[in-house]
């Protein structure tokens, strides 16, 4: 069983890279994040997390703004 660490994205610090674990949210929304390339078992790295300001990561080479509400409902855990 894996006892890693799980945190909500929005509480990662920015240069960090993390691991998704699970998108804790509604269909729409998680086939949203899905189309983003944003899923389970994928490790991206939080590039900024400043407020106010927007929630920015970069997965396989792009840069992606989020909101606020959407960061909260992904889980992740550290990464390399």
């Amino acid at each position: 069983m894996n006892m890693e660490k799980q945190l909500q994205l929005s509480t990662i610090k920015a240069g960090s890279f993390v691991n998704i674990v699970s998108v804790d949210a509604g269909q729409d929304l998680a086939n949203r994040l899905a189309t983003m390339g944003l899923l389970p078992g994928v490790q991206i790295k939080v590039v900024n997390n400043s407020h106010p300001g927007p929630f920015v990561v970069e997965i396989k080479g792009s840069r992606v703004a989020l909101g606020r509400g959407m960061v909260s409902k992904i889980i992740v855990s550290p990464g390399q």
